[in-house]
């Protein structure tokens, strides 16, 4: 039997109504879904399970991290502080921006350490720089942007390939983390801002 429809008893429902429940009314949800703060949460739970991860690792596992792992740590911790200051800010227009450029920065800074971690574990046998001192000792030694440098430039404790999974290195596989974080970090600002004006629109032409 026919069902009853917004044009009143006995009728079906009509084209706008099915247009209404599945048409572009449905936009308000989809906004909600891509909120700025869902993402923003997600990429800093991200962040806090890659720095678990690598806390796990070193006090389970038995991997000291060399003083660009704790470099790429820093990074780490640093975007995801701005995934954090943002879910909790919770801003509009630029101001997503603006946490979104902090994070990516991070980010970006840490696809560069790793990547140089990377290039130096693939180096040949005779050309792995030698071991240095530790990062404790470079830091109550050295100014700190000596001590950036130094570590930079690596040493045979960086070049040591301590684990593998599929194939890849654990500071190949910590680029991979960073590249991510990066597009999300993009992506938590964008999407939001695209879903929120696509929904004004349906609101306007409604």
């Amino acid at each position: 039997m026919p069902e009853r429809g917004p044009g009143g008893p006995g009728r079906f429902p009509s084209a706008r109504g099915l247009r209404d429940n599945h048409g572009p009314n449905s936009l308000p949800t989809l906004a909600a879904m891509l909120s700025y703060r869902s993402l923003c949460l997600l990429g800093f739970l991200g962040c806090v399970g890659g720095l678990a991860f690598a806390l796990y690792l070193q006090h389970f596992k038995g991997f000291e991290p060399c003083p660009m792992c704790i470099f790429q740590r820093v990074a780490m911790a640093g975007a995801g502080l701005f995934f954090l200051i943002g879910a909790l800010h919770n801003p509009k227009g630029g101001g997503r921006w603006a946490y979104a450029v902090l994070a990516d920065l991070c980010a970006i800074a840490g696809v560069i350490i790793a990547a140089r971690h990377v290039w130096l574990q693939g180096l040949p046998a005779d050309q792995v720089p030698a071991c240095g001192p530790t990062l404790d000792y470079l830091l109550g030694m050295l100014p700190v942007m000596e001590v950036v440098q130094m570590v930079l430039k690596g040493d045979g404790n960086c070049a040591k390939i301590d684990a593998q999974w599929l194939g890849l290195s654990l500071p190949m596989w910590t680029m991979i983390t960073f590249i991510g974080l990066s597009f999300w970090a993009m992506l938590a600002a964008a999407l939001p801002t695209i879903a929120e004006r696509r929904a004004a629109a349906s609101a306007t032409r409604s």
